[in-house]
């Protein structure tokens, strides 16, 4: 069960003119800031949920279309400066891609779709973390997807200094911007959790991995009892 919020949206004139159907999977994407292990439990998630016999599609945000993986070069691979606005706009290219061509598909399928970062990881990178209006982001970005935003979001937190403790290889583009970028990151995560408590849930992903993949399927496994 998604949220699409493109029907009140296109009274209102604000997305595009052709909005997504209903659907009927359920969409889970898995944020944080850097060092939270997202990535490592969003592969964890996906592993439990086939064993469980559910029917997963594993994405990442940019990267599981071949647009997807360009942007991602040129994101996080580039020497040249990129202004929060080209990397915002760009972010929000590539996810519209993967809405029409990897996560509707599937929902429609009724599939569990698992995607490493979405929607809100431009908010807090580009909006709190770059400095760009944070309504004016959320509302173009949420556009340009035609509302379709996972029903759960789980947003694994740990503190900045603890997070890029944990990077033992070379830093990217965004994990070389400064530490005061990335602690307006984390706190905006956390703004946005407390402003979507039932969409958003955090984590402390501060302790042991397998700790912190029984919390992540403790809230999963609710969620998929009301979904299927």
């Amino acid at each position: 069960m998604i949220k699409n919020r493109s029907a009140p949206a296109l009274k209102r004139g604000l997305t595009p003119s052709a909005a997504m159907p209903d659907h009927r999977g359920l969409f889970i994407s898995l944020d944080g800031p850097e060092g939270s292990g997202k990535s490592s439990q969003a592969r964890r998630l996906v592993s439990a949920l086939r064993r469980a016999g559910y029917r997963v599609v594993f994405l990442r945000d940019p990267g599981s279309t071949a647009l997807g993986r360009a942007l991602r070069r040129v994101l996080l691979h580039t020497s040249g400066r990129l202004s929060p606005l080209t990397e915002a706009l760009l972010f929000i290219g590539g996810r519209v891609q993967l809405v029409e061509e990897r996560i509707h598909p599937a929902l429609v399928k009724r599939k569990v779709v698992v995607c490493d970062r979405f929607h809100d990881a431009t908010i807090a990178y580009q909006g709190f973390g770059g400095g760009l209006e944070v309504p004016w982001l959320d509302r173009l970005g949420q556009r340009a997807i035609h509302g379709v935003m996972p029903s759960l979001t789980i947003v694994l937190d740990v503190a900045t200094q603890a997070g890029f403790a944990r990077l033992h290889r070379s830093h990217d583009r965004m994990e070389r911007k400064a530490a005061v970028f990335h602690r307006r990151v984390r706190r905006g995560y956390l703004r946005l959790a407390k402003r979507e408590p039932k969409r958003m849930v955090v984590v402390d992903a501060s302790g042991a991995p397998e700790e912190v993949r029984r919390r992540i399927w403790m809230i999963v496994a609710r969620r998929l009892r009301l979904a299927y």
